[in-house]
């Protein structure tokens, strides 16, 4: 599985940005699919991931009611929808894919992750 993910840029706080992960591979829609950030000078935190049904999404508590995490079989794809955002929102985000596919349980650590894309940089400005 191989992802590219793009879509971040500066925006004001309050403001939205939809991030992009297009994915490769001809099992990708079998994986738990999640994005993850890491700020400047801290490690890299979960956000959000989709089951690889998508019928089912995990949030980090920070992020619930804010953003939304999608995917799309059709188009290979992952997003995220990101609303309400705030200046601690700053970091690049990654998309990734879980090491193993059909996970029934969730994993939130980036350690899970065997697969990832380059890191989108996200700006909220005050």
């Amino acid at each position: 599985v191989q992802l590219q993910a793009s879509g971040g840029g500066l925006v004001q706080a309050g403001g939205s940005l939809r991030l992009s992960c297009a994915a490769s591979g001809r099992t990708w829609s079998s994986y738990t699919m999640g994005w993850f950030r890491q700020a400047p000078g801290k490690e890299r935190e979960f956000v959000a991931a989709i089951n690889w049904s998508g019928g089912d999404a995990n949030y980090q508590d920070s992020v619930k009611g804010r953003f939304t995490i999608s995917r799309d079989d059709a188009r290979k794809s992952v997003y995220l929808q990101m609303s309400s955002l705030k200046p601690e929102d700053t970091a690049v985000y990654y998309c990734a894919a879980h090491g193993r596919p059909y996970r029934s349980t969730w994993n939130f650590s980036p350690s899970d992750y065997a697969y990832w894309g380059q890191g989108t940089l996200v700006t909220v400005s005050s």
